[in-house]
């Protein structure tokens, strides 16, 4: 377990410190928005920039690291940023080993593989490094719900105190004040908490924890969608002109279909812009979830790049494969036992989909697809993949082979990968274009300039 936080943290210290700068999703924008606040507390109108209609804690967080710094650079303050998300990311992790070891704690190899997925999953190592909300938001959310979990398998004497809801009740509202998706936290919470009530018949009781908690949460997460209603008329804002560029982006719509097809080329073509994933939401995701689909950190044209991707996103299905299965099992604890951290993960699983399925529908844009957005249910996945990973081990001296070998292929990949400047190294900005190009001509065009380069090196390798 130290090695692994050491070869992760390594991993993150380079890539705050080497990763171009304000690289990554919205990274330019986010900066503009802490810039705004080193100067000034006020905050800013939702369509002042890009990213002033974000929730604030981030950038306030940001901002007073910036300040403490005194006169410190842009790259300084930067870096700084990123390091203090490597830091808050990892103890997100901390959060779901814990529960881990929690509920099987003689099993070490579970605990050991839990952390393993997700400090080497992809796309937390890159969303680490990007200045960016994602990983604060997740890690928020992951406390939340070990706390509640914890309480959860309590018996009713032994219950979290008022005190200590209101406790969790304040990362609920962090969570909330980061992103939205923070509320998710909140109504899952409560409803387990609501359900476990029921079942043990016990509501005098609980009903103060929740309102205690719900409350606590809503007035520290929700002042900012409060104001933007009595200011602006509408509680989050979405599709306000200055984001105007997001409509051009293809596909430009959305059908029942792109939630239905999952193709092939998610594993040969692992490109956001590929045109059979720019009309597949779950496949694009996926190549976010355990590759660089958007290549915002990896280099845009490279034959080498998408090989790897190719190798990394079919090793991904293993454990992929197992979370699945995994929820079905808690599925069954779930109906057995009603109101137990299965019905609160399985809620928050749930509406994190639900939720990204509305977004994605109402936004439908390729740059809308990233798992990035899903981080927030890192303890329900690293429990049941791991649960289901360790049982399929058992099984036999072959089955430990078959599934210990490609995840420590996965994710060893995935740290040379994603670590900046080892493996590869990105000289070009970052994410795709696509403006006046069609897609299916753009990757047409990228794969060809790619096959060209490739040429141009082996033919001066051979004259040499």
């Amino acid at each position: 377990m130290a090695l692994l936080a050491l070869v992760a943290l390594a991993i993150r210290v380079n890539n705050a410190f080497f990763y171009p700068l304000h690289f990554g999703f919205d990274a330019p924008a986010n900066w503009e928005y802490i810039e705004r606040l080193l100067t000034s507390w006020k905050l800013p109108a939702p369509d002042a920039g890009w990213s002033t209609a974000h929730p604030p804690f981030f950038y306030y967080l940001s901002a007073s690291l910036g300040r403490a710094m005194g006169g410190s650079g842009v790259q300084a303050i930067t870096v700084a940023v990123r390091l203090l998300s490597s830091i808050v990311g990892m103890a997100g992790v901390g959060c779901a080993v814990a529960w881990v070891w929690r509920i099987d704690r003689e099993n070490g190899p579970r605990i050991v593989m839990a952390a393993a997925l997700l400090l080497f999953m992809p796309a937390h190592i890159y969303m680490s490094a990007m200045l960016g909300e994602e990983i604060l938001s997740g890690a928020l959310i992951s406390a939340v719900l070990y706390g509640v979990a914890v309480d959860l398998t309590r018996e009713p004497e032994q219950r979290f105190s008022l005190l200590a809801t209101a406790g969790l009740g304040v990362l609920a509202g962090l969570a909330f004040l980061t992103k939205l998706t923070g509320l998710l936290v909140v109504a899952a919470a409560g409803f387990a908490y609501l359900v476990d009530a029921l079942r043990r018949r016990d509501l005098s009781h609980v009903i103060p924890k929740v309102l205690v908690f719900a409350l606590v949460a809503g007035v520290i997460g929700g002042w900012p969608y409060v104001l933007n209603r009595v200011e602006y008329g509408y509680f989050y804002p979405q599709n306000l002109m200055v984001h105007e560029l997001m409509f051009t982006m293809p596909p430009g719509e959305r059908g029942l279909m792109d939630y239905l097809t999952f193709p092939l080329a998610t594993f040969f073509e692992p490109n956001v812009l590929a045109p059979d994933l720019l009309h597949s939401v779950w496949g694009t995701t996926y190549t976010t979830l355990w590759f660089d689909g958007h290549r915002v950190i990896l280099p845009r044209i490279d034959l080498y790049v998408s090989n790897f991707g190719s190798w990394l996103l079919v090793l991904g299905l293993l454990p992929t494969l197992a979370f699945i299965v995994g929820c079905g099992r808690g599925l069954r604890r779930a109906v057995h036992e009603p109101g137990g951290p299965d019905t609160l993960f399985l809620t928050i699983i749930a509406l994190t989909v639900a939720g990204y399925v509305l977004f994605t529908w109402q936004n439908p844009w390729y740059a809308t697809l990233k798992a990035s957005y899903m981080v927030g249910i890192a303890v329900p996945f690293a429990a049941y993949s791991t649960e289901v990973l360790c049982s399929w081990m058992r099984s036999a001296r072959l089955a430990q082979v078959a599934v210990a070998i490609p995840l420590i292929v996965l994710l060893s990949g995935s740290a040379l990968v994603f670590t900046v400047n080892l493996v590869f190294e990105k000289r070009e900005g970052p994410g795709f274009f696509w403006p006046k190009v069609d897609p299916s001509r753009h990757y047409e065009l990228a794969t060809k300039a790619a096959a060209e380069a490739q040429d141009r090196k082996q033919a001066a390798q051979e004259s040499e």
